[in-house]
């Protein structure tokens, strides 16, 4: 079957003109599908039910299955509501696998945080996503149809989006690449790409390729420690990219996009937010112009890392901005409804 979410404009049209259809017809399946965010086929109604029926052929009804289309609709398997607001998706894949979905209320709008795999490989100490190790990449249909599910469960437009739900976007560069150019599509949702944050844990090459893109999004880099040696205790991938690799990546980025970056740096109570570890942090930030989001790591029972008090925050907090750096603390969501990335999966063990 032809996954024709996953379509761009262009190339949906170039599939409808070779079955025959007008290429008017092409623009109207894309806007229901990116646009309206529907469902199914059925939802269309302006579509013939002569194209509906072709484009549903299978090989079940022995006639031509050349046409036959797949419109990726994921399946919310549990929704869970947050005391705060913020609700957790956990949504079911044609192949039964599961992944999950953030939505987060803030004064300026709607953030829904996506994923972009079925588990990672990256391993980080702290991240549930990791514990199963990575399964397979999501499709870029199946990372746009978090976005529309939600659209549609809220009736409510999303007006931000972060790619910093399960897995590691720069793993599964191509599809997540082509998702940004989907949801930004004037011809679709419409997204602001000022409003797109895409998060790594610092694939240095891609970092770089993300630059050459002009996408004109914003990127963060987890960091969560500032030196190597420190961050080889927390995140596997140091012992491949170095702190002075990543910074030259970032340097590169904001060298040609305009665009400053983001450390997001996870606070664990005793391991990374010392004094001393803010000094640190606050220098290599300088030479960067980098912005810092603070967040209280969310406690995750098979990791065993706390989050640091509320004191240890402001005090970690201080010390950057009286070094001349920018700094936010993330408010902490979700916490009572398996916030953290991966929880929600696990308790279901798939």
């Amino acid at each position: 079957m032809t996954d024709i979410k996953s379509m761009t404009l262009t190339e949906l049209t170039d599939h409808i003109a070779g079955m025959g259809e007008p290429a008017f017809r092409a623009r109207q399946l894309y806007q229901w599908m990116h646009a309206k965010c529907v469902s199914s086929l059925d939802d269309m109604t302006n579509i013939p039910k002569s194209l509906k029926a072709r484009l549903r052929e299978t090989e079940e009804t022995n006639t031509d299955s050349s046409n036959s289309v797949d419109i990726t609709c994921l399946k919310p398997i549990e929704v869970r509501q947050s005391a705060d607001g913020t609700r957790k998706y956990l949504f079911e894949l044609a192949d039964s696998n599961l992944i999950e979905s953030v939505l987060m209320r803030y004064k300026y709008g709607n953030t829904v945080c996506v994923s972009s795999q079925v588990g990672c490989r990256m391993g980080c100490r702290f991240c549930a996503s990791t514990l199963g190790g990575l399964t397979r990449n999501l499709t870029p249909a199946e990372i746009l149809d978090q976005i529309y599910r939600i659209t549609n469960d809220i009736n409510e437009r999303i007006s931000h989006i972060v790619v910093m739900g399960m897995g590691e976007p720069l793993d599964n560069y191509d599809n997540v690449i082509r998702f940004l150019n989907l949801i930004i599509s004037e011809e679709g949702y419409n997204l602001s790409r000022r409003n797109i944050t895409v998060s790594t844990c610092g694939l240095t090459g891609r970092i770089r390729d993300l630059a050459d893109e002009g996408l004109g999004i914003t990127l963060a880099i987890s960091l969560h420690a500032p030196n190597d040696e420190l961050r080889r205790t927390i995140m596997p991938i140091a012992e491949k990219y170095t702190i002075a690799e990543i910074a030259e990546s970032a340097a590169y980025f904001f060298e040609k996009t305009g665009r400053r970056i983001t450390f997001e740096y996870a606070l664990s109570r005793g391991v990374n937010d010392t004094d001393e570890c803010a000094t640190e942090l606050a220098r290599l930030c300088r030479d960067l112009g980098a912005h810092v989001n603070l967040i209280p790591v969310n406690p995750v029972t098979e990791r065993g890392y706390e989050p640091s008090g509320a004191d240890r925050v402001s005090a970690f907090k201080n010390k950057l901005e009286k070094q001349g750096i920018n700094v936010t603390i993330r408010r902490e969501l979700g916490q009572d409804i398996d916030g953290a990335c991966g929880q929600l999966r696990n308790r279901h063990g798939r």
